[in-house]
């Protein structure tokens, strides 16, 4: 719980209205849908603990990792009610998660590139910075990576617009 409050003051901080819930990962996939409907967001962070069995080898059998499959099948279930990178940006991992799977299950975002731990604010720094980008501007993924404690070795991403509705006046 501390750092789902750490996240929701970071949120607060930057002005940017954020729901949290505090949801056991091997819950997450059976729980987003609900969720989604109750909330209808433009960003989704899918994150909590994970770890990489090293010593079971292969980095690309997501069975080799604590909690990563628990965060693909909430972004596989998350794409079934919104398909567009566009109109759901996905956020997702956790330290040591695989990458590869999760960006390829269709996150926007995801961590870890290099299995390594990152800060527990990492995925949040993403979210504030894309919820804070206009909708017309690309996000700038390596400006992006370089605001997160590991850069492009904790979180890594595919090429995006921003969120933000920018109207006048103000």
């Amino acid at each position: 719980m501390d750092y789902l409050n750490k996240s929701l003051n970071f949120y607060k901080d930057c002005d940017v209205l954020a729901i949290g819930k505090q949801i056991k990962e091997a819950d997450m996939p059976n729980s987003i849908l609900k969720l989604l409907n109750e909330t209808k967001p433009d960003i989704l962070v899918i994150t909590g603990h994970d770890a990489y069995y090293e010593k079971n080898g292969d980095i690309n059998n997501i069975n080799n990792y604590k909690n990563s499959k628990y965060f693909r099948d909430t972004i596989i279930k998350s794409r079934e009610y919104e398909k567009s990178h566009e109109k759901l940006v996905i956020i997702a991992g956790a330290c040591q998660s695989d990458y590869e799977d999760l960006i390829r299950s269709g996150a926007n975002f995801a961590s870890s590139p290099k299995r390594i731990n990152i800060h527990a604010l990492d995925p949040a720094v993403v979210a504030v910075n894309v919820a804070l980008t206009k909708r017309d501007e690309n996000i700038n993924i390596k400006e992006l990576l370089s605001k997160t404690k590991y850069g492009k070795s904790g979180i890594g991403g595919i090429l995006g617009q921003g969120m933000m509705y920018v109207g006048y006046p103000r």
